[in-house]
C-alpha cells in the first residue's frame, strides 16, 4: 500500500513539475494598460485575461512550438510562435485595428454611396428622391459642391472642366456614351435608370490610379449584387410608361427594366418654345443577370439598349424660318464583370464592355452620319497582405473606332474617322500607419496608339483623422486625356491633354451628420487650341493651350436635427480661366460659375403618408462675348435661381401616386445670348436670348409594386 501512494505522489508531482507559467503585460502602442485582453495558446484552452494593470498569468501543460495570442477589441489580434518556454514575462503591444469603423479613411475628393460606404454624403435613395433631379443620377449628383448648374446641357461639369472630361463606369467597366443624344440648349439625360444600381463614388478630383482618361472626374456606379426577394414594378407616368422585374432562382437572379417615353401627349397640355414635326421619343431596355458561385464568386452580365428619336425647329436669330435639327439615335451598351476571392490575401476582378452608337443628325439641310464602336477590357488583382497594407494592380485595353460622314449641299459629301487604341496598366497601395493615419499611393503608365505618345500619371492621398469624429485629408494627381472625338476625326497629330490636381479637405462625420470643406487647385496644360471660329477640317490644330481652375466646396447633411427630415446644403466657390479650343486670350469659359448653392430636404408627414421634398439651386452669371463691345467673353448673364418641388403619397404600401414640378417659381433663367451674325445699318448686332424650352416641367406618375413581401414600393426609385 505505501508503494501504491508513493507512485501517486511522484505522479502527481512530476505532472506539476511538468506544468509551464506563461505571463507578461499588456498595453497599447502608448504603454498604457490594457485591462480584458484575451491571453491564450492557439488550439487549447489554456489562457486567461489581464488585470487592470494589463499583467496576466496562466500555467500550461503543452510542450515545444506554440502559439500565444492575444486579442483585445478594436485591436489587431497579437500571434507569436515559439517553444513555449520563452512565454515568460513577456511585454504585449497591441496595435489599433485599422478596419474599424471609426478607423481614418482615404476620401479626399470623394463622395461615396451605397451600403457598403463608411461615410455616405448622397445615398442611392438621394438619385430619386431629390426633386430637381427627376430620377436623374446626373441630376442629383449636381446638387453636390463642386458641379456647376449649366441646365441648357444637363451633364456633369466639375470644378471647371468640361462634361467630357469627367468619365463614367459601370461596376469598373467604362461607359463610352453614358448620355442620351439631345439638341441645342435642351437638356441631355444619362441614359441609365437608377432601378438596377446600388451606389456609386463619385470623385470630383485626384482619383484613383485604377482611372484613366479624365481630367476633371469619375463617377463609379456599382449595380445590385444580390436582389432580395422576386419583384415587379409599373410605371404609368404623363411622359410614357415602364415596367421592371426580378425573378431569383438558385444562385442566379436577373433583372429586367423597360420603359417608353413620348412627349407628344404632355406638349399638347403644355407646349413649350420649339416647332416640334417629331416629339421627343425614347424606348431604353436594361438588363442584370447574376451568378454566384459556390467558391464565392460572383458574375454579372449587364446589357443597356436606347431608341431615340426627335425632329424639330428651334428660333433662331440668324434664320428666319428657324433652325431644323432631327436626330435619330440607337446605342446598345454591353458590360460583363468578375469578381472573385482567390484565398485569404488575394482578389482578382475584371470585365469588359462593348458599345455601339449609331446616330443619323439633320442640321438644316446637312446630314450627319456618325458610328462608334468600343471595347473596354480590364483585369485587377488585389492583396491584403496585411490589415495594414493592401496592393492593388492591373491592367485595361481600350479601343474606339469612329466614323462620321458629313454630307452638304452646298459643301459636298467627305467621311472622316479614325481608330485609336490605349493600353494602361497601375498599381497602387493602401498604407494604413495606425487607425488614424493612413495613405494610398499609385502610378498608372497608359500609351496611345493613334498618338503615339506614352503618359505616367502618379496619384497620392494621405488622410489623418484629428478626433473621434473628424479627419484632414490632402491628395495630388496628374491625368491625362486624348481630345474629344470631334477633334481627332480631323486630326491625329495631336497628344493627350493633362491636369494636374492639389486638394486638402475636413470632414466631421457624427450621428447623421457629415460637415466638409475642400480646397483645391488644378492646373491644365496642352489643352487643344484651333484656327477657326469652329472646329473644321481645315483647321489648323495644336496643343498649345493651357489654363487653372481653383476654388472651394463646403457640403453639410443633417439626418438628426429635425424629426423625420433630412437636408443638405452645398456651396461651391470657382476661379477659373483657360486658352483653349478658338480663344484669343485666356479667359473664363461660359459655363463656369463663380458661386454655385444647392439645398436640398426631405421630410415624412406621417398622417399623410406623404414624402414631400423641395430643392433649391442658385448660380451666379456665366460670361458671354458682346459683339457691341471690345473683348471677349465680356459681359455676364443674370444670376440662375430654381426652386423643385415633389410629392409622393402612399396610396397603400405597394401603390404610389408621385407628383413634382421643376423651377416652381417660373424664374426666366438665360444661359447666354446668340448674336446676329451681321449687325444693323448702325453697326449694332441684335441679339436672343437662350432661355430654357419651357419656364416649368410638370410630372405625375403611378408607380404599382408587385413583391414577395407585400411590402416593397417604388420610394426608392421616385
Amino acid at each position: 500500500m505505501k508503494a501504491v501512494l508513493l507512485c501517486i505522489t511522484l505522479f502527481l508531482v512530476g505532472g506539476l513539475y511538468a506544468q509551464t507559467t506563461i505571463s507578461g503585460k499588456v498595453t497599447d502602442r502608448k504603454g498604457e494598460a490594457i485591462m480584458g485582453a484575451n491571453v491564450y495558446l492557439e488550439g487549447t484552452y489554456d489562457g486567461a485575461s489581464s488585470d487592470e494593470h494589463g499583467n496576466f498569468s496562466f500555467t500550461t501543460s503543452e510542450k515545444g512550438l506554440q502559439t500565444l495570442l492575444v486579442s483585445f477589441i478594436s485591436f489587431e489580434t497579437y500571434s507569436n510562435r515559439a517553444d513555449v518556454s520563452f512565454f515568460k514575462n513577456l511585454k504585449i503591444r497591441l496595435k489599433e485595428d485599422v478596419n474599424t469603423l471609426d478607423a481614418v479613411t482615404i476620401n479626399a475628393g470623394t463622395f461615396e454611396a451605397g451600403d457598403q460606404a463608411k461615410v455616405t454624403a448622397l445615398k442611392p435613395l438621394d438619385v430619386v428622391t431629390t426633386a430637381s433631379a427627376l430620377g436623374d443620377f446626373v441630376g442629383a449628383l449636381q446638387t453636390l459642391p463642386g458641379t456647376a448648374a449649366v441646365e441648357e446641357d444637363g451633364r456633369l461639369f466639375v470644378r471647371g472642366g468640361e462634361a467630357d472630361e469627367t468619365q463614367i463606369f459601370i461596376d469598373g467597366i467604362r461607359v463610352f456614351t453614358p448620355y442620351t443624344p439631345s439638341a441645342r440648349n435642351i437638356p441631355t439625360r444619362g441614359r441609365f435608370s437608377p432601378f438596377l444600381f446600388k451606389g456609386f463614388a463619385f470623385s470630383t478630383g485626384g482619383y484613383s490610379a485604377e482611372y484613366g482618361q479624365a481630367l476633371s472626374s469619375v463617377l463609379e456606379m456599382n449595380t445590385i449584387d444580390t436582389p432580395e426577394q422576386e419583384k415587379t414594378d409599373i410605371s404609368l407616368m404623363t411622359v410614357g410608361a415602364g415596367i421592371g422585374n426580378t425573378q431569383i432562382w438558385g444562385n442566379n437572379s436577373l433583372s429586367v427594366n423597360t420603359s417608353y417615353i413620348n412627349l407628344a401627349p404632355y406638349q399638347k397640355v403644355f407646349p413649350d418654345k420649339n416647332h416640334w414635326i417629331k416629339p421627343f421619343q425614347a424606348a431604353n431596355g436594361e438588363m442584370v443577370y447574376r451568378y454566384k458561385t459556390n467558391s464565392d464568386g460572383l458574375l454579372k452580365l449587364y446589357g443597356a439598349f436606347s431608341y431615340t428619336d426627335f425632329e424639330m425647329i428651334q428660333k433662331d436669330i440668324n434664320y428666319e424660318e428657324g433652325f431644323h435639327f432631327g436626330l435619330t439615335n440607337r446605342n446598345l451598351y454591353f458590360n460583363s464583370s468578375y469578381k472573385q476571392r482567390l484565398n485569404g490575401q488575394w482578389k482578382i476582378s475584371g470585365g469588359v464592355s462593348y458599345t455601339n452608337d449609331h446616330s443619323n443628325i439633320g442640321i438644316i439641310d446637312n446630314i450627319v452620319k456618325d458610328q462608334e464602336h468600343s471595347i473596354h477590357a480590364k483585369l485587377k488583382l488585389q492583396n491584403k497582405i496585411s490589415n495594414r497594407f493592401k496592393l492593388n494592380f492591373g491592367a485595361e485595353y481600350l479601343l474606339t473606332s469612329f466614323k462620321e460622314n458629313y454630307n452638304s449641299p452646298s459643301v459636298g459629301e467627305f467621311t472622316s474617322q479614325f481608330s485609336n487604341d490605349i493600353a494602361g496598366a497601375f498599381v497602387e497601395t493602401d498604407i494604413y500607419f495606425s487607425k488614424k493615419l493612413a495613405s494610398k499611393v499609385g502610378i498608372r503608365f497608359e500609351n496611345s496608339g493613334l498618338l503615339h505618345q506614352s503618359t505616367i500619371s502618379p496619384r497620392f492621398s494621405l488622410a489623418y483623422k484629428t478626433g473621434n469624429n473628424a479627419q484632414f485629408s490632402v491628395a495630388y494627381g496628374q491625368f491625362y486625356q486624348n481630345p474629344k472625338n470631334e477633334y481627332l476625326k480631323f486630326a491625329q497629330n495631336l497628344k493627350a491633354e493633362e491636369a494636374t490636381h492639389f486638394i486638402a479637405n475636413y470632414q466631421y462625420v457624427k450621428n447623421r451628420q457629415i460637415f466638409r470643406i475642400e480646397g483645391y487647385y488644378k492646373e491644365y496644360d496642352k489643352l487643344l487650341k484651333y484656327t477657326t471660329p469652329m472646329a473644321i477640317a481645315t483647321s489648323d490644330y495644336t496643343n498649345e493651350g493651357n489654363g487653372y481652375a481653383k476654388g472651394l466646396d463646403v457640403f453639410w447633411r443633417d439626418g438628426k436635427t429635425i424629426k423625420n427630415t433630412e437636408y443638405w446644403l452645398s456651396y461651391s466657390y470657382l476661379d477659373t480661366k483657360r486658352d483653349y479650343k478658338n480663344y484669343p486670350v485666356k479667359a473664363t469659359p461660359g459655363f463656369a460659375s463663380s458661386h454655385n448653392m444647392s439645398a436640398v430636404v426631405k421630410h415624412f408627414v406621417k398622417d399623410w403618408k406623404s414624402q414631400l421634398g423641395l430643392s433649391y439651386r442658385f448660380a451666379t452669371g456665366r460670361t458671354y462675348t458682346n459683339p457691341n463691345r471690345e473683348g471677349f467673353l465680356n459681359e455676364k448673364t443674370m444670376n440662375y435661381n430654381s426652386v423643385s418641388f415633389n410629392w409622393a403619397y402612399l396610396l397603400s404600401q405597394q401603390k404610389i401616386l408621385y407628383f413634382s414640378v421643376n423651377n416652381v417659381l417660373g424664374t426666366q433663367n438665360v444661359f447666354g445670348y446668340t448674336y446676329k451674325n451681321t449687325p444693323d445699318s448702325n453697326g449694332y448686332y441684335d441679339r436672343q436670348a437662350v432661355n430654357p424650352s419651357a419656364n416649368r416641367f410638370f410630372f405625375v406618375g403611378f408607380f404599382w409594386t408587385l413583391s414577395d413581401d407585400k411590402k416593397e414600393n417604388q420610394l426608392n426609385n421616385l
